[in-house]
């Protein structure tokens, strides 16, 4: 028999001392249905300082704004305001809820495509926007002119980074000015000085690329030398998000289930997928085609690490010093928007079996009480495995064993396409219906992004749970939207 392909998730102390926690985790879904969201704010806080700490060890300050899109829980954000980060809102729904969590305008940056109304309570309360083009600065200070408005701090979104050097490959994006339009774009600045005050510059690139990431912030820094020389006084770089997360607990695991996947697609073993889904690659007569459309799910360098190593980065054009010396010696401030990064490890999404059959075909179905949309793995291209709640080896019994099965998790929706999972899941044992599989490490994206109220199903409850004291105690919790740090402090329920 065959090793199971299993792809364990890495699970850090916190979450898994709740995963141990059977009784209480079942009295959750009894009480609240299945699926259920469950987050844990305190791991929220522990993340923050692992950035801080980044930001120690290359003598640089600024703001570390959590990307607000990653996780619409309101607990997170009232966690995320008594520490000394900021909130990154790309809404007007999501400006309301970060002042409404406790978040004071001047720890508030607006980004993204904006609305008229978004920019409307922007500037009304004074938070800073960072501007993606000359349209957005020019509705901003129409905005401020037209209801007499304080002058709003703002910045550039910068894109089409060009090396002077040795060419490095960056992609387009779609958003932010072309660099190289930068003197139209600060002469349009210049035209609205009564009503916005330019502090900085910044980027944001959908890619894990360290290079492109460092040569986008060697752009950025010559820019704020260009704004020098036309006598504004920069003080902040944005580099946005993009440091990733390390989902799973074993490189060796992903490797072998890529490569095995790869020989599943070229016909050359047994299927690994649901009717031959190749996530991208194809079989063109014995030769691989595409690309692996997934999320690099084992990756070494992520968070904070990832932070480190872009700042450690030379700048060719630069003299070749660190990127962090060049931010210092300048007395520029960095600003950071993690979104997955900053909410790694921070929630799981519980989902209880109701049937477990087999296929025409053989297969074991699982059928979950919850939509493809409440766990949308799939959808972000991350494989990891779900846990077995209650099995004595939740680290999926790497050398496998004779209860060993492969599965594929199916939603409650009336549709062929709605599966949890597309790929062959491994588990230690075949589920019965009953059982609970808790998808852990889902707060960014995966548990609430794409949710929906399909065929009239409920849309997954959310919960924050933590332990009383220092060292741990028994767990309490309370609904997402009724959860305040209070309530930790207090050691209320």
């Amino acid at each position: 028999m065959a090793l199971p392909l299993y792809l364990e998730p890495r699970v850090e102390t916190r979450p898994a001392a709740l995963l141990r926690e059977e009784r209480f985790l079942r009295g959750l879904v009894g009480a609240l249905g299945s699926p259920l969201n469950v987050v844990l704010p305190d791991q929220l806080a522990d993340n923050v300082a692992r950035f801080r700490a980044m930001y120690r060890k290359h003598q640089l300050s600024g703001p570390i704004c959590f990307a607000h899109k990653a996780n619409r829980s309101s607990a997170l954000m009232r966690r995320l305001a008594a520490t000394d980060a900021s909130a990154d809102v790309a809404s007007l729904g999501e400006l309301q809820h970060a002042l409404g969590s406790g978040f004071t305008p001047d720890r508030i940056m607006a980004t993204g495509p904006k609305t008229p109304e978004f920019l409307w309570l922007a500037a009304r309360t004074g938070v800073t926007v960072h501007v993606d083009n000359r349209a957005e600065l020019d509705q901003l200070a129409a905005l401020i002119r037209s209801y007499a408005l304080p002058r709003v701090r703002i910045l550039l979104r910068l894109s089409a980074f060009e090396s002077p050097g040795v060419k490095v490959l960056s992609r387009t994006s779609r958003f932010g000015t072309p660099v190289r339009e930068l003197e139209s774009a600060l002469s349009a600045v210049d035209g609205h000085s009564g009503a916005v005050e330019l502090i900085g510059v910044g980027f944001h690139l959908d890619t894990t690329s360290v290079g492109e990431k460092a040569l986008a912030l060697e752009g950025s820094i010559r820019a704020m030398d260009e704004l020098r020389e036309r006598g504004v006084s920069p003080r902040v770089v944005d580099i946005g998000g993009g440091f990733g997360v390390n989902y799973l607990a074993h490189h060796e695991q992903w490797e072998r289930y890529t490569t095995e996947l790869t020989r599943a697609v070229l016909g050359r073993r047994p299927p690994l997928t649901w009717r031959g889904h190749g996530y991208g690659l194809r079989d063109d007569a014995g030769t691989l085609r595409g690309s692996l459309a997934l999320y690099p799910a084992y990756r070494p360098l992520a968070g904070e690490q990832y932070l480190d190593e872009l700042l450690s980065a030379p700048a060719p054009s630069l003299g070749g010093r660190p990127l962090s010396t060049l931010l210092l010696e300048n007395l520029y401030d960095l600003c950071v928007e993690p979104g997955r990064a900053l909410v790694d490890q921070c929630g799981l999404v519980l989902a209880r079996v109701l049937e477990v059959r087999r296929t025409e075909a053989g297969e074991h179905l699982v059928r979950l009480e919850a939509k493809a949309d409440d766990i949308g793995l799939e959808d972000h291209g991350v494989f990891m495995d779900p846990v077995l709640i209650g099995h004595e080896d939740t680290g999926h019994g790497r050398d496998g064993g004779d209860d060993a099965v492969g599965v594929y998790l199916a939603g409650g929706l009336c549709l062929e396409a709605g599966l949890i999972s597309r790929r062959t899941v491994f588990l230690p044992r075949l589920p019965r219906p009953g059982d609970l599989l808790a998808f852990v490490n889902t707060a960014g994206y995966v548990m609430d992004f794409q949710a929906t109220g399909a065929q009239r199903l409920p849309v997954a409850r959310g919960v924050a749970v933590w332990q009383d004291g220092e060292d741990g105690g028994p767990w309490q919790w309370s609904l997402d939207e009724q959860y305040w740090p209070t309530l930790r402090q207090e050691g209320q329920a």
